[in-house]
């Protein structure tokens, strides 16, 4: 057998089964069971649906169970194949396994020429169980249009077991390029420093590098802020952050934010008048390793070697996308138990007494980017994913626990728009011929859902991000393939760059103003803004100024603030790039007014729902603090012995 070589990233890339470069019609396959088991679901990593027998399965499996089976790839022109992965098949019903094959080639479909191993036929080693990809480099390339993978030994338990295998082929082709001269390659931790120290140096005037925490190794999640006047929020302008690596293994996110860091100092130093305008007009903060640890466990495997979730979770074994505290349960209970619906609140929710201790299950990512939440008042974020080609939108988590159910915030005509700003432009997502990824086809959604109707995931950050902050925030899953290889990445760059640019100006879209004193002309911190008959205030930042996103039309706008009388006006919102001004001047509660409680005994009213919020966060501040020197101390002790 031709030696296997796990940890080497081959130089020539993949076809592109995975990531759907390589279409439907130009797989074939000798038999097969179903169409749901079809030669076009012979993709690595494809994934299955829940349902056994249904179009969405997670192999190709030939009808019959024989030394004659074979699934074949169409390259489309001369191409110098280098090498096979396989999988097994992914199903929660089935094992199938595919424990050996050889490889056979032609440029015509009617003469083949085997993969040859010295004088004998080569045999290649498959794989041992269903999800761990097996890389088989040739031991010399053979230039070729197609290629057949043929089976030759598998899992077999009577009149169990099939042959079933996912694959995919690497073979050099010229790659699809960019106009845009970026550094278009996978970067691991000390690349990206060093790339993201390029751009400062490249453009000091408009950028700065901050640490907003450390993983749980020690890495810094390291953050690009670019602005006119990086360092400092400016009144009125609005704060937004794209934050990648979630999952460490879904890297495309990653590589988008170091291009389009890239991609604005260039454009801002050659006078593109679009990006002027966002860098001058917003403060944008880019963090594009949210996950370094688990990142760089993938990074070691390499594109198409990592499977589907190495490097998913965190290093303590956290999945981050549902680390975050649930405040939906608490909000949907309260809803059904308090009968005085004046008493409840839609906004700006404490965080659980659960969630502050040192023994919560909390990643230490996910504690600095809730500081992170803390410390700047966003408007606007994406989270991006990968995995799928959707942008998803709040609520991400059902209200019954039920697997699946369209759960609206009151935002819900604007987190549409939102996702459909990125979603209608996106090259892929956009292509109406366009196949599914995996096991749903969210072109008849438009490539776009609610979270909660595509799968429950409670604890999530656009859940959080709306509930405990002003900021609202979609999910965008940006491939089908995790891993993209590095030839892949300049085009997908070219799918992304305007969806990336048009969602940032989305931040620009609705009402603003400052909430001020009538009297001193100070602006006033944590006002209240109500939009009539939207279930869902925000409050204003620490200089008095807000920004509330939301559709064209009219509205009816309340500012209340502790202390003060409340006021009230209507504020039309156009389509235009810039907001809507609408600007308070609160008048204090008169003396006289305050005595009269007193004297009935009465107390002034507080914002009881606010100070237990800072008090909550406070906590959580306090314990993750602890943690850290605690881990800091270990750390040292570790390293003298």
């Amino acid at each position: 057998l031709p030696n296997r070589k796990r940890q080497f990233e081959p130089k020539c890339p993949p076809l592109g089964l995975e990531s759907l470069k390589v279409k439907d019609d130009q797989l074939r396959a000798s038999s097969f069971k179903r169409r749901g088991l079809g030669p076009h679901r012979g993709r690595l990593n494809i994934q299955s649906g829940t349902e056994d027998g249904d179009i969405y399965d997670g192999a190709w499996c030939a009808q019959y169970r024989d030394k004659k089976q074979w699934l074949e790839v169409d390259a489309r022109q001369p191409t110098r194949f280098t090498g096979v992965i396989l999988q097994g098949r992914n199903s929660i019903w089935s094992w199938d396994v595919v424990y050996s094959y050889k490889v056979q080639f032609s440029n015509d479909t009617l003469v083949w020429k085997p993969c040859m191993n010295g004088t004998e036929e080569a045999v290649f080693e498959g794989n041992k169980d269903a999800e761990t990809p097996v890389l088989a480099l040739f031991n010399t390339s053979t230039v070729a249009r197609y290629i057949r993978i043929n089976p030759q030994s598998w899992y077999e338990n009577g009149t169990q077991g099939s042959i079933c295998l996912r694959a995919e082929v690497l073979g050099c082709a010229l790659p699809e390029g960019s106009k845009d001269k970026l550094d278009f390659r996978h970067h691991n931790y000390k690349e990206m420093r060093k790339l993201m120290k390029s751009v400062n140096d490249a453009c000091p005037d408009i950028t700065r590098i901050y640490s907003i925490g450390k993983s749980y190794t020690g890495l810094k999640l390291y953050v690009m802020e670019i602005s006119d006047n990086p360092g400092k929020h400016e009144l009125g302008e609005p704060e937004f952050r794209y934050v990648a690596g979630m999952h460490g293994n879904e890297v495309l996110g990653r590589e988008l934010l170091l291009n389009l860091m890239q991609y604005m100092c260039e454009e801002y130093k050659r006078g593109d008048q679009r990006v002027v305008r966002l860098v001058k007009d917003t403060r944008i903060h880019l963090l594009p390793s949210m996950n370094p640890d688990g990142y760089e466990l993938a990074f070691k495997k390499g594109s198409e070697l990592s499977g589907w979730a190495l490097g998913r979770y965190s290093y303590e074994g956290i999945d981050m996308n549902s680390n975050f505290a649930d405040l939906n349960s608490g909000m949907w209970t309260a809803i059904e138990l308090e009968t005085d619906q004046s008493k409840l609140i839609n906004h700006y929710f404490p965080i659980p007494e659960y969630y502050t201790s040192e023994e919560a299950f909390v990643a230490s990512e996910t504690r600095a980017v809730i500081s992170w939440m803390q410390n700047i008042p966003f408007v606007l974020s994406a989270n991006l994913h990968g995995g799928e080609l959707v942008v998803t939108y709040p609520y991400d988590m059902t209200r019954d626990w039920a697997p699946r159910e369209h759960t609206p915030t009151a935002d819900e005509s604007f987190f549409r728009w939102l996702a459909t700003a990125y979603a209608s432009t996106n090259r892929v997502m956009s292509n109406p011929d366009r196949r599914p990824c995996h096991n749903k086809d969210f072109l008849r959604y438009n490539n776009i859902i609610n979270g909660a109707d595509w799968h429950n995931v409670p604890g999530s950050m656009n859940d959080f991000s709306y509930l405990h902050t002003n900021c609202f925030e979609v999910t965008v899953e940006l491939s089908c393939d995790k891993f993209p290889h590095a030839s892949e990445l300049p085009i997908e760059w070219e799918n992304n760059r305007e969806s990336l640019l048009i969602y940032m100006e989305q931040v620009h879209r609705g009402i603003k103003g400052v909430v001020r004193d009538k009297d001193t002309g100070a602006g006033i911190m944590d006002a209240i803004i109500k939009i009539e008959d939207l279930d869902h205030h925000i409050r204003s930042a620490s200089d008095g100024d807000y920004w509330r996103l939301l559709n064209p039309g009219e509205y009816r706008v309340t500012a209340t603030a502790e202390g003060y009388l409340s006021s009230s006006r209507t504020c039309q919102v156009m389509y235009d790039y810039y907001p809507t001004i609408c600007d308070f001047h609160l008048t204090k509660m008169p003396l006289q007014r305050l005595k009269d409680i007193l004297a009935k005994g009465g107390k002034i009213p507080k914002d009881l729902q606010l100070r237990l919020r800072q008090l909550r966060m406070r906590k959580l501040r306090a314990t993750t603090k602890a943690i850290n020197q605690r881990r800091a101390a270990a750390s040292k002790r570790a390293r003298r012995a």
